[in-house]
């Protein structure tokens, strides 16, 4: 593979007020200066300044994320889309921890985690991220609800119980609790990991293609259900996908190309989510 190279600039959630200003003229700030931009608490879940990820090196080198800025906002469904190999995955992985930055800072509420050791960081991941992924990685001999309160019960945690059981109401789990997951249809078990990542009350929870091993009914039951935890239950949602009309049940999309956000789109409708995606060129490729 190449190492990717776009001449635009990343460009931040429109209508934050913690974004990052531009300079006059459109001239960016220094990577001195964003280094010195600390997070501002309230509004904003996370946020990456000057997020750089390297692959090999000399000639083989591969940048898969390349200067990107970016605000995730509190309280808001964010899509990430992108060509395969545009970084959204990489992306995703560096604001959650489960992967380091070349260079770059990433803060997930107020707390730096580019400097964090294993263990704190292990402990954030637990304590402040939700993950659904594909595969629904569940338990086969626990029952669905020992399956969603598992990460608690390993970090000896006792889970809420009002928000356990608003989570597994909003996600229509209620009949399902005792079944283990061959008892259980593909949505249901993605349904069973989505409330396993929202069950701890997570700062933040990331999804990446969450719909990709549904049936198109069982994934729009699932973007729904990841709806109303924005709406209803006050969660941050973060998803990566390809899919047009799952990332028109977000706030915002963000578009990337060869590691860098190149174009955002609030308030999207699949329609023209898939018109833009039709227009997407990355500006270069080796």
């Amino acid at each position: 593979m190449s190492a990717h190279r776009v001449v635009h600039r990343s460009r931040l959630p429109a209508g934050e007020p913690t974004s990052r200003p531009a300079r006059p003229g459109g001239a960016v700030s220094t990577a001195a200066e964003k280094a010195r931009q600390a997070p501002e608490n309230g509004r904003v879940a996370a946020r990456g300044r000057g997020l750089t990820k390297t692959y090999g090196g000399g000639e083989a080198t591969v940048v898969a994320l390349d200067d990107v800025d970016v605000d995730i906002a509190e309280g808001r469904f964010t899509a990430v889309m992108g060509p395969s190999g545009s970084g959204k995955s990489t992306l995703m992985h560096c604001l959650a921890g489960l992967d380091t930055v070349t260079r770059g800072q990433v803060w997930v509420g107020g707390t730096e985690i580019t400097g964090l050791g294993d263990r704190a960081l292990t402990k954030l991941r637990r304590d402040e991220i939700g993950f659904v992924f594909q595969s629904f990685n569940l338990l086969p001999t626990l029952t669905a609800r020992e399956n969603i309160t598992l990460p608690m019960d390993i970090a000896g945690r006792r889970p809420d119980p009002q928000w356990l059981e608003t989570v597994i109401d909003t996600l229509r789990l209620r009949d399902r609790l005792g079944h283990r997951p061959s008892q259980l249809s593909g949505g249901q078990q993605q349904r069973v990991a989505c409330a396993r990542a929202l069950a701890s009350r997570p700062r933040l929870v990331f999804a990446d293609e969450p719909t990709g091993n549904l049936d198109s009914r069982s994934g729009l039951e699932l973007l729904r259900f990841l709806r109303r935890a924005v709406d209803e239950l006050g969660q941050t949602v973060v998803m990566v996908t390809h899919d047009p009309r799952a990332a028109a049940h977000s706030d915002l999309v963000l578009f990337l190309a060869d590691g860098r956000i190149v174009d955002e789109m609030p308030d999207p409708s699949a329609e023209a989510v898939l018109e833009r995606m039709k227009r997407f060129e990355p500006t270069r490729q080796s």
